[in-house]
């Protein structure tokens, strides 16, 4: 069954207060201290596990706390860093890649824009949007596995592709709530 904007929207509403009910503590589960991180450890959660991320990260940030300093990197070493959340060798270009273009583009600075993140190599809107929400408090609709799955089976969207996902779910959830309403759903997703 079809259900309008306006039905979704109220909908929404109330998966919301029911979520936020269930999982108070929903949030971003890799771990990071700034922007940085985040996005590095986001690339690096792609077809892998925020556990097993969260396991290689903090050596791969004692060693390259920065994007000045993972561009400085060799790939080789960098693979080996990370070999463990596996597609190792493409995580490592990605890596490489951003961190390159954030030292020439933005001072290595990680930019708060959607236009300027999806400029980023190895940044999609995804990953963009993971960062706009948690470190600079941005809306955000973050189509992950989970959230296409649950939001798909909850019928608040039609679509399969994620960019339109995230077009339909922002029609109907405010603004002030899309951060932690994909969170929410991310959290009822994993369990």
């Amino acid at each position: 069954m079809a259900f309008s904007k306006k039905e979704n929207a109220g909908r929404a509403a109330e998966i919301y207060r029911v979520l936020e009910k269930s999982y108070p503590d929903a949030r971003v589960h890799l771990a990071y201290r700034n922007p940085f991180e985040l996005l590095a450890a986001t690339i690096l959660a792609a077809q892998c596990t925020d556990e097993r991320v969260n396991t290689v990260t903090p050596a791969l940030f004692r060693k390259y706390p920065d994007a000045i300093s993972l561009a400085a990197a060799k790939q080789t070493a960098l693979e080996r860093m990370i070999r463990s959340t596996g597609f190792y060798r493409n995580k490592a270009k990605s890596l490489l890649g951003m961190a390159k273009n954030l030292a020439e583009r933005f001072s290595g600075k990680v930019p708060d824009t959607m236009a300027e993140l999806t400029s980023v190599p190895g940044v999609g809107r995804k990953t963009a949007n993971v960062v706009l929400g948690a470190c600079f408090g941005k809306p955000a609709v973050i189509v992950d596995t989970h959230l296409k799955r649950v939001t798909g089976r909850l019928g608040l969207t039609g679509q399969s592709d994620p960019d339109k996902i995230e077009l339909e779910l922002k029609e109907i959830i405010p603004e002030d709530l899309q951060t932690r309403f994909s969170w929410l759903i991310g959290e009822h997703g994993r369990r």
